[in-house]
């Protein structure tokens, strides 16, 4: 099973604009799509929120967009009436043609060319502008939040990006050069105390075994003729990527690893997460242990050029979760995995999935990977070739926990929980011993969970 890339998410994150221009008669404003870089040069339209005819104010919502690399909300500049909708739902917008035409009297104040910034589907309410003494200053709602948790003016931080925009690590290099710290990844899940001893919480449930998931199967209905689509979105990402995937040479390890200690530590914490308002899976102590050997074996979280010819060591450990949904298979990431508690690193996961079976992950969601984890075993898995996702070097697939007859030190036959991992790593800068021993220790933080405590900062 190979992982469905996602090149598409590896490149910078930079907002999307729109340019408006305004025609002869001075009240028609056409909106429309300017070029966004990184290769896109269309869009599928995949929901309307207006319609002709419809009243609409400044950042009311217009249009939810999906490109090969994030779905995306549209909002509106201005305020006035929507004349025309150039495209149907699931049809492709193309750069440099009208997405809508709004009639408005406010033409007089504006220039008659100006940036419209697209904001992330999941951001409806906020505006990814704002005015600072009197000149305007660009910033996602993702890195206006950052900046106002650290108590940063946005007027102070210079943007590097496009248009001047203020991105996240133009944020993150501010606050090191005022505090010379590591700043852990926003937003930050709220700690909630533990309940008082007089409230009990729910006993954990003793083992019940694995669960086999039943398939659900629909009424099959032959249609009698060949059907042709185009490849667009996630799909197009995937072609993209593949390809570039199989210059690589990949190196295959596998090993099984006993989770029986880590099964018993995850049911006795799992009422507590919950009283959280988290969601405890095994995914999180998976992600922070391989973190923590990353710490080790800084080669498998670094990138190379075209022609492997640098070596890039990345100092944020972003490990990706391969997430099967109904748009593809995704890979969104948790961000500064180095930094994170085993809690935090739950509740940003229960963010992302949650934003991925909506379909509105943003593009800093999906992009600035370095490492990924791809857990077959949801589906049932237990072996895999896992395909290594560029410019990331390395690449593991988790199998599904059994219960499985093993002997211990006594020659003792006893009830075990395995689970199979499958590694990928490029063999160009990465041989098999550095590999195995990578594996063997994030076995044996997770065969042995309470020695992660020793290195947890």
């Amino acid at each position: 099973m190979s992982i469905f890339d996602k090149s598409a998410f590896k490149f910078s994150h930079q907002h999307r604009s729109f340019r408006t221009s305004a025609i002869s008669n001075g009240q028609i404003v056409q909106f429309k799509l300017s070029d966004i870089g990184e290769g896109i040069t269309e869009v599928t339209v995949k929901e309307w929120y207006v319609k002709e005819g419809d009243s609409v104010s400044q950042f009311d919502s217009i249009c939810e967009v999906q490109s090969d690399k994030a779905s995306v909300t549209i909002t509106s500049r201005y305020d006035g009436i929507i004349r025309k909708l150039h495209y149907n739902l699931d049809e492709i917008a193309y750069v440099g043609k009208p997405l809508v035409d709004i009639e408005t009297d406010a033409l007089k104040d504006v220039a008659s060319e100006e940036d419209v910034v697209e904001t992330p589907a999941v951001s409806h309410e906020e505006h990814t502008h704002q005015e600072i003494k009197g000149h305007k200053t660009l910033a996602t709602p993702a890195v206006r939040r950052l900046a106002m948790e650290n108590n940063i003016k946005l007027s102070e931080v210079v943007g590097t990006g496009k248009d001047n925009r203020i991105l996240k690590e133009d944020i993150l290099n501010y606050l090191a050069k005022q505090t010379g710290a590591i700043l852990p990844p926003s937003p930050k899940p709220e700690i909630i105390p533990p309940l008082p001893k007089s409230k009990t919480v729910p006993a954990a449930p003793k083992d019940r075994g694995i669960k086999i998931p039943i398939p659900i199967s629909k009424p099959i209905v032959f249609a009698g003729k060949d059907k042709t689509e185009a490849v667009i979105g996630f799909h197009k990402a995937m072609v993209k990527t593949m390809t570039a995937a199989l210059k690589i040479p990949h190196f295959g390890y596998c090993d099984e690893i006993d989770l029986t200690q880590l099964v018993q530590l995850r049911e006795e914490l799992k009422p507590l997460a919950q009283v959280r308002g988290v969601k405890l899976s095994f995914m999180p102590f998976f992600i922070k242990a391989a973190s923590l050997g990353l710490l080790h074996y800084p080669i498998l979280n670094a990138s190379v050029d075209e022609n492997c010819q640098n070596i890039t060591y990345k100092a944020s450990h972003n490990i990706g979760v391969a997430m099967d949904t109904e748009q593809g298979l995704i890979v969104p990431n948790v961000k500064n995995v180095q930094v994170c508690s085993v809690f935090e690193i739950a509740s940003e996961l229960n963010r992302l999935l949650t934003l991925g079976s909506a379909g509105q992950l943003g593009t800093n969601d999906l992009t600035g990977g370095t490492f990924t984890l791809s857990n077959i075993g949801t589906i049932g898995g237990t072996y895999a070739k896992p395909v290594i996702l560029p410019p990331e070097v390395a690449i593991g697939a988790l199998g599904k926990i059994q219960v499985l007859p093993r002997f211990n030190g006594n020659g003792e036959v006893f009830k075990a929980q395995i689970m199979n991992v499958s590694w990928s790593a490029d063999h160009r800068i990465i041989d098999g011993a550095t590999m195995a021993r990578f594996s063997n220790l994030w076995k044996s933080y997770l065969e042995n969970p309470a020695s992660m405590l020793l290195d947890l900062k």
